[in-house]
């Protein structure tokens, strides 16, 4: 290829992101924030496909990016069939899983049809998806949840968590395979912890449909009883349901917010409701991480955490003071994923990542 050019592209429930980079240096990046009443014209999220498309076409003719200097099209991942790490390259059956929505249907499902989309138009380009939220590498005893007819699942911040292990690996000279890590991704959907032994998330919570901690707008895992009784309450549908525990829990629903700098703001004056709910917040992902300690049997080389209310002092402090004795804490309140696609995307245009095909 000779176009160096990497578009990124990252569809969000309101927002599509998208990024471009020659080499690794970012050139162009926007925001396209969609309106409810354009998304409502839409029956589900799959609609959205030409809508979305037409806008990043757009924005790329108006800042004067040159679709011939395209080589690669990164797309945030979405909720295809279980898979190992890695980066697999937009073919039919991947696009066919996206529309069905074989593990579930979110915004991020968009991304590779975009991509695809995109690329097919382009003189000299391919759609690629890296590490998707669906990379399972769990062991066999993590999925046996004490119920036959229920199986624990992988479905997290896969590209997160790679990108951030390989580069504190980075840092101090090792290599990631050789490490035991716990790895933690507060995000402002859900909070996914995972324990890496070797180059793989062996075990992790299934943070997008609300298991483990609680977070900005899920609920985490509830008392089992009370939750059965609340479904049968009779006050609420199975669609309600679902997004009472994955988009109305959590610190939204205690305190009216899902805005990290606003309830930061909250901490900072003294609010002391806010306080106790963050501090409970960060006792739970301590939780998490501790059991996730007790997978690599408490031989854990650092405990990584990273997301953007880690600027905030108060939740840092409450949550280092509760896991700084099982392994040196590695803070990173600035997570990229534009970045780490396009960290991708140059791994393929350096010849140095391997291209997985998707069956």
């Amino acid at each position: 290829m000779s176009a160096k050019h990497i578009l990124v592209i990252y569809p969000e429930v309101d927002i599509t992101k998208i990024a471009v980079y020659r080499n690794v240096s970012l050139i162009f990046l926007k925001s396209i924030r969609h309106k409810a009443e354009a998304l409502a014209a839409y029956t589900n999220v799959i609609d959205e496909l030409d809508y979305r498309t037409g806008l990043i076409l757009e924005e790329l003719k108006n800042n004067q990016i040159e679709p011939a200097d395209i080589a690669i099209v990164m797309a945030r991942g979405g909720l295809i069939k279980p898979l190992k790490s890695g980066v697999y390259q937009v073919n039919e059956a991947m696009k066919r899983d996206l529309r069905v929505g074989v593990m579930g249907m979110h915004a991020t499902n968009l991304g590779g049809l975009i991509a695809d989309k995109i690329a097919s138009i382009l003189p000299d380009a391919r759609a690629y998806l890296a590490d998707p939220v669906v990379v399972d590498e769990m062991e066999p005893i993590a999925k046996v949840s004490g119920l036959p007819q229920i199986e624990r699942n992988s479905v997290f911040h896969a590209l997160n968590h790679f990108n951030i292990s390989r580069e504190y690996a980075k840092s101090i000279n090792r290599n990631y395979r050789d490490l035991k890590l716990v790895v933690a991704y507060i995000g402002n959907g859900g909070v996914s912890v995972g324990a890496h032994r070797n180059g793989q998330v062996v075990d992790v919570n299934q943070a997008f449909d609300g298991d483990g901690p609680f977070s900005m707008t899920r609920s985490g895992s509830l008392p089992v009883g009370q939750l059965v009784d609340l479904c049968y309450s009779g006050k609420y549908s199975h669609k309600e349901m679902r997004k009472l525990i994955t988009e109305q829990g959590g610190i939204k629903a205690y305190l009216g917010t899902k805005s990290i700098s606003e309830v930061s703001s909250m901490v900072d004056s003294g609010d002391e409701k806010a306080r106790f709910i963050v501090d409970a917040m960060a006792y739970q992902i301590a939780k998490e991480i501790g059991s996730m300690a007790a997978v690599l049997e408490f031989n854990v080389d650092a405990t990584l955490i990273m997301g953007s209310i880690l600027n905030n002092k108060f939740f840092t402090e409450k949550l280092i003071r509760r896991i700084e004795k099982i392994a040196p804490v590695s803070v990173y309140p600035i997570v990229n994923d534009l970045d780490s696609l396009a960290m991708n995307g140059m791994m393929i245009l350096r010849g140095e990542a391997e291209i997985i095909e998707y069956i």
